[in-house]
This record gives structure tokens, C-alpha cells and sequence, in this order.
């Protein structure tokens, strides 16, 4: 069994990114010393998953520090640096929020702003752990303490979070206890985060997993092959709505109809708490070139127009259960995020 290296690390003088776009074939890293390479690793996806972006984004500002006492920015220069990271990517509301932590810091100076980014770090891979021990719990009491066959979509792992994962944290928990039989990774088109990042990391951790067509899922759940759908995201209205990457809505209304829970795992900082539902979820759009060409050749034809939204919105009423550092809500029946209290400290 071998462990991930880390998505996100500080190396003094700016970021050390794990990039995922090359991933499983090979392991490289970008050297981030300047706000365009970050901007551009985060909308290329070089750091994803809305844990790691949120940490990505703090350290962003003490990058920003650095780069305007290099280049001698004014304030208003600054500002708008500082605003290009937080806005790299609109759906996940980790980005927005690291950056806006760290942010007060800033007359402090770069490292001050750096330190807090590692706290904001070391509290995500905390979480996770705990987020894992919450969610094996409750899936072990809802469906009884034996051998289970999950089903995930996307990758809400180490590799989306500063380490451990949210959704595959509590799969982690699951095999440390023998309670995992097989995991089905949806392949998440059109990038395939499923196929190139969470079936690497489940085989590198030694559980067993197949990798499935997104369309497949349904059939999966509908035909019994699995037990429970346990996955990320990337915003969590106060209702308990959730954003996450596209696709998750047809795996929470398969659920539905299979009568399988739909577990959500994230930590708290994506409740947006400000956010009523989630009908005012920003849903990125992605590049045509993802859906229309594959390996720079077409895949369909010349002057089709492309639909590539990254994310969907699963209504409340489908997620039965949201499981956070804090504590897990059954949020399909009627314990949302906007009615809890996390816990401080």
C-alpha cells in the first residue's frame, strides 16, 4: 500500500503542485512563485477538489505578497491579484473562503499569511480523518457492520483535499475496518477524474475497484451491485442542496429509486451558509475542446456548438445523509446545514 504525496505544499517560497492533469501515467509537479501559474493551474486543474482549492487559494495571497514586493505593486494592484485567485473558479466555495481567511493577514506580511494558510492545511487533513470515522459509522449502522459495495463519482480523495479525502476518507475508513468488498468509480467525463485519479488512489491503497461508464451507475445501483453512493462537493446551500461534479444528480435520483443512501462527505467550510438553496449555485462552464475533441483530435463535428457545465445541484431531498468534521445530518429528513451549529476549536 503506498500514500499519495501531497496535492499542496508550501515550500517557503511559493507552492508545490501535484499535477493531476498527468496523472496515472506519470507523477510531476508545477512550481507555483507567481499568481498567472496558480490562476492557471487552478482552471486547468492542475489542484482541484474544492478541500485542496481553499488551500491553494490561501497560500494564492501570500504568493500575491511576494510577487507585488518583487515587482513593486501598489495597493490597487495587489487587490486585483488577490481577486483573480479568489475567482478562478466560481462553483467552489472553498477558493472564495481560503483566500478570504487569510486575507485580514495581509499587512502582516507573507508570512504570517503563509502560516495561517498551513493551518487551514493541517485543519483540512484533521477533518478528513474525522469526516471518515463519522461516515463509516453511520453507514455501518444504517446498512449493518459487514463487507459493503460503494459506489463514488469524481474524486473527492487525497488527492482533492491537503490529504486523507472526504468521500474516499470514509471509504479509506470503511477497508481499514474490512468493510469494503469492491468500490465502482465512475469515470467522471469528460476528464475522467474517476478513471485517471480515484481508481489510482484506491489501487495504490489496495481496495479493491472497477472503474464504470458514468452511464452505468444507475444500473449499477438500480440492479443491487451496490450498497451505498458516497461522494464530495463542491458547495452545500443551507438547505442541504449540493453542488458536485456533474453527473452526482443522476447518481442521487438512481439511489432514490434503488432505495441505496446517497452519502455526502465535505468539510464544513463548503456549507455557504449565506447561500438560501441551491438555485444560486455559479455552475462553471467548461472549454468546448473537453467534450468536442479528445487527445487534440475531433470527436464530433466541425460547428457543433458544446453543454459543458463542470457541476450539477442535487436537491436536498435526495442527499440522506451530509457527514462533516462536525458531525453527520440526515438532511433528506429535514436536518439541514443552515439549522446546525458546527462545532468550534
Amino acid at each position: 500500500m503506498e500514500t499519495e504525496p501531497p496535492t499542496v505544499e508550501w515550500t517557503g517560497d511559493g507552492l508545490r503542485l501535484l499535477d493531476q492533469t498527468v496523472l496515472p501515467g506519470r507523477v510531476e509537479y508545477v512550481v507555483v512563485r507567481d499568481v498567472g501559474t496558480l490562476v492557471d493551474a487552478i482552471r486547468r486543474l492542475v489542484v482541484r477538489g474544492a478541500p485542496a482549492l481553499g488551500v491553494a487559494g490561501a497560500f494564492g495571497v501570500a504568493i500575491a505578497l511576494r510577487e507585488a514586493a518583487r515587482e513593486g505593486w501598489d495597493a490597487a494592484a495587489l487587490a486585483e491579484a488577490v481577486t483573480r485567485v479568489r475567482e478562478a473558479r466560481p462553483t467552489a466555495v472553498n477558493l472564495a473562503a481560503g483566500v478570504d481567511r487569510v486575507r485580514p493577514l495581509m499587512g502582516a506580511g507573507a508570512e504570517a499569511v503563509a502560516a495561517e494558510a498551513q493551518a487551514i492545511l493541517d485543519e483540512d487533513v484533521r477533518g478528513n480523518r474525522a469526516i471518515g470515522a463519522l461516515g463509516a459509522d453511520w453507514i455501518l449502522r444504517r446498512l449493518g457492520d459487514r463487507p459493503l459495495r460503494v459506489l463514488t463519482h469524481c474524486n473527492a480523495g487525497a488527492l482533492a483535499t491537503a490529504g486523507w479525502g472526504t468521500a474516499l476518507g470514509v471509504v479509506r475508513e470503511l477497508h481499514a475496518r474490512g468493510r469494503v468488498e469492491m468500490v465502482y468509480a465512475d469515470e467522471t467525463r469528460p476528464l475522467l477524474q474517476g478513471s485517471r485519479l480515484t481508481a489510482w488512489e484506491l489501487a495504490r491503497a489496495g481496495i479493491p475497484c472497477a472503474v464504470q461508464p458514468d452511464g452505468a451507475a444507475p444500473s449499477t445501483l438500480l440492479r443491487g451491485l451496490a450498497d451505498v453512493a458516497v461522494i464530495g462537493a463542491d458547495r452545500i446551500a443551507a438547505n442541504g442542496d449540493t453542488a458536485n461534479k456533474i453527473g452526482s444528480l443522476g447518481v442521487a435520483l438512481a439511489c432514490a429509486a434503488a432505495g441505496a443512501p446517497l452519502v455526502v462527505a465535505a468539510p464544513w467550510s463548503t456549507v455557504d451558509t449565506a447561500l438560501p438553496d441551491g438555485r444560486g449555485v455559479p455552475i462553471e462552464e467548461r472549454p468546448a475542446a473537453e467534450v468536442l475533441t479528445w487527445n487534440g483530435e475531433p470527436t464530433a463535428p466541425a460547428g457543433v456548438a458544446a453543454h459543458n457545465p463542470a457541476f450539477d445541484v442535487t436537491p436536498a431531498r435526495l442527499v440522506t445523509a451530509l457527514v462533516t468534521e462536525t458531525g453527520v445530518l440526515e438532511v433528506s429528513s429535514g436536518q439541514t446545514p443552515g439549522a446546525a451549529r458546527p462545532a468550534r476549536g
